[in-house]
């Protein structure tokens, strides 16, 4: 009965210690994006064309990330919606998902 108990509670560990190991492999090894910087949108310069403001956002370098002040753009091409950029995990392993407008 010992010797049942003692491997129940060897397999259980090693069970543990397996789940650990795959929990390890799924865990971003890139620092966590920065909280975004508060940015106040100027007046809007005076063109012939609509613009629209672009919000200041993080961006990955390769190395760190790097902040990109807002600034208006043109409006045309865009979607209406802004989504700063996050890090997906796919196959291949971490991906960066650049800051870029949706509809």
């Amino acid at each position: 009965m010992r010797t049942s108990t003692t491997l129940a509670a060897l397999l259980a560990v090693g069970l543990l210690a397996g789940c650990g190991e795959k929990q390890k492999a799924d865990v971003n090894p890139f620092p966590p994006v920065p909280p975004v910087i508060s940015e106040v949108a100027p007046k809007p310069p005076i063109t012939a064309e609509a613009l629209m403001w672009q919000p200041g956002h993080w961006d990955w370098n390769g190395s760190g990330y790097v902040w990109a002040k807002g600034q208006y753009v043109p409006a045309a091409g865009h979607g209406n919606m802004w989504m700063p950029g996050w890090w997906s995990r796919s196959e291949a392993g971490w991906n960066w998902q650049p800051p870029h407008w949706t509809s």
